[in-house]
């Protein structure tokens, strides 16, 4: 759009000022400018107006950016034509990806810079590290042994109480057996399940001296790292 036809298409809507300031920007800035009139993507205040330059340098202006120039960063000028502030275009899916994984990295720095100022201020020395290592897994061992005892307890009574179920129906294949006492099957079903728990916890608690082992393994490590030994 010309020169004339900007003023036909603000004549009547803005006051002569704004005009004036916009049709010198235009002057100013490029031979061409184009004034837009599409869908409103991001929206200014009674008596403000947008100003972007697209990819091919053209100057736009209108009161409401076009979907197509979301992502082109703009001016906010006021009713006289002085600019107010720039607002950023919207930003793309690389964009938004970029700043996410940034994001991500800094959180992880300072959360690595946390951990290597408790690791100095809680240890002296490699020796001290290793000590509570021991300390830590001397009790998870002894979990570990208390719980493998009582589960082989666990199994050798449901052992006991399977072979005298065996005698009475379902377990017996004889036709003329007679059915399980409901006490005697409640007590299996109930060591079954228990075995199971326990079995579960002996799993868990092995992966907890796997993980604590490690743990200790990399503080020992950043540590040195840290002190230069």
């Amino acid at each position: 759009m010309g020169l004339s036809g900007i003023s036909r298409a603000y004549r009547g809507t803005w006051p002569l000022a704004v005009l004036l300031a916009v049709l010198l920007a235009l002057l100013a800035s490029q031979p061409a400018a184009a004034v837009t009139k599409k869908p409103r993507q991001s929206g200014a205040t009674t008596g403000e107006v947008y100003r972007w330059v697209d990819n091919e340098g053209v100057v736009h202006f209108g009161d409401q950016v076009p979907a197509e120039y979301a992502p082109i960063d703009r001016q906010v000028l006021n009713q006289y034509g002085v600019p107010l502030r720039t607002e950023q275009g919207a930003m793309t899916e690389e964009e938004l990806a970029a700043e996410k994984k940034a994001a991500a990295e800094k959180k992880a720095a300072l959360v690595a810079a946390r951990r290597d100022e408790v690791l100095l201020s809680t240890y002296l020395s490699v020796a001290e590290i290793e000590a509570l290592r021991d300390r830590r897994m001397e009790l998870i061992n002894g979990q570990f042994s208390v719980t493998k005892t009582y589960l082989q307890s666990l199994k050798d009574r449901l052992s006991q109480l399977q072979q005298e179920a065996v005698n009475f129906k379902p377990y017996s294949t004889d036709p003329a057996a007679e059915p399980i006492d409901g006490r005697l099957a409640k007590e299996l079903s109930d060591l079954a399940d228990s075995v199971a728990l326990y079995e579960k916890t002996l799993l868990e608690t092995r992966s907890r001296q796997n993980r604590v082992v490690m743990a200790f393994d990399a503080d020992i490590a950043r540590f040195k790292e840290l002190k230069g030994l």
